[in-house]
């Protein structure tokens, strides 16, 4: 009996520690600066609809003549499939402009909250709930 409990105890603790890789997904604030918006005119060179959160990159000329690589992080697949998007959204070569907050850190890395396409419809791709950024007041 005691092996039992013991084994069942044992087996309790594995999957408690297996849990908690799931419970430390990262808050908005804890990456991105709120006091730090971005206005990115760029072309896509791929999008990755992957999870817990999709990613587009972009390619964006600065007023300089420099080239910059941004990640954009957006919305999961399926928040972002709710609101209209699919994995052929946002085609590599598609000239976009993204609104939202740089990285922390200052690297070339943004949480996206808008992204406006040639046709000039516009798709939000943030996140919502806790910790995410205020919705835009433009």
């Amino acid at each position: 009996m005691r092996l039992r409990i013991l084994s069942v105890t044992a087996a309790s603790a594995l999957f408690a520690a297996a849990a908690i890789p799931a419970l430390a997904h990262h808050s908005f604030a804890a990456e991105f600066d709120v006091t730090r918006p971005v206005r990115l005119s760029g072309v896509v060179q791929r999008m990755e609809f992957s999870n817990p959160h999709s990613w587009i990159y972009i390619e964006v000329t600065t007023v300089d003549g420099d080239v910059q690589e941004w990640a954009i992080e957006g919305a999961a697949p399926n928040a972002l499939l709710r609101r209209g998007w699919n994995r052929n959204s946002l085609p590599a070569g598609t000239a976009i402009d993204v609104a939202g907050f740089q990285a922390r850190d200052r690297s070339f890395r943004a949480a996206g909250r808008e992204v406006t396409l040639p046709d000039g419809s516009n798709l939000f791709v943030g996140s919502t709930g806790a910790g995410a950024a205020p919705a835009s007041e433009e």
